[in-house]
This record gives C-alpha cells, sequence and structure tokens, in this order.
C-alpha cells in the first residue's frame, strides 16, 4: 500500500526554522518524483517546491533561497529545509509523488498534511 506520511511541522517564531519529512512506504522513491504542496485558511493549495527523480529541484518564488528540498532514497525519505520562517508561511504542508518528473499539480498519491504555524 502507497502511503505518504508528513512529518516535523509546529509552531516556530519569525526567522525559525523547520525540517519537514515525507516518508514514503509501498514503494521506492528511486524512479520517483516528490513534490511540497501547501494550503493557508481560506486560500488556495500552492505548490512550493519538488525534486524529481533525477534530483532536479523546484521552488515557488516565494520561498527561493529560504527552503530547501532533498531526497536521501536509502531511507525512502524527502526533506523539506524551511529557514527565515515567515507568518505567511503558515499553512498545511503536504508531499505528493508521481513518477519521475515534477508537475504543477498532478500526483498520484498524497500525504495527510503536517501543520506549519509561524507566530510570536
Amino acid at each position: 500500500q502507497v502511503q505518504l506520511v508528513e512529518s516535523g511541522g509546529g509552531l516556530v517564531q519569525p526567522g525559525g526554522s523547520l525540517r519537514l519529512s515525507c516518508a514514503a512506504s509501498g514503494f521506492t522513491l528511486d524512479d520517483y518524483a516528490i513534490g511540497w504542496f501547501r494550503r493557508a485558511p481560506g486560500k488556495d493549495r500552492e505548490g512550493v517546491s519538488c525534486i524529481s527523480s533525477a534530483g532536479t529541484t523546484f521552488y515557488a518564488d516565494s520561498v527561493k533561497g529560504r527552503f530547501s528540498i532533498s531526497r536521501d532514497n536509502a531511507k525512502n525519505t524527502v526533506y523539506l529545509q524551511m529557514n527565515s520562517l515567515k507568518p505567511e508561511d503558515s499553512a498545511v504542508y503536504f508531499c505528493a509523488t508521481r513518477e519521475f518528473s515534477c508537475h504543477v499539480e498532478e500526483y498520484d498519491y498524497w500525504g495527510q498534511g503536517t501543520q506549519v504555524t509561524v507566530s510570536s
């Protein structure tokens, strides 16, 4: 059974950091892309970052220079390092997967999400 489980969310002050994890089970990540998305209350889902099976990375303009995506295929896990967090980064963060390449929104499997709250 394919499953994605996010973890690492929480409450952090502005300027702080968090590292989100997306652990995959039921399949091996080697041939899959992982995308990170977020949804804030009252807003549409937003693509945040993606890493392809080849390791090519993509970032939304709003997080470039602050967020970094990486993958550890041996652990079947993808990470999203989030630095210099802002209140507007507060949202539920989801990871999703599809074969090989990143896409704006078409993914086959989604996780349940982890809450990130940036507040003083």
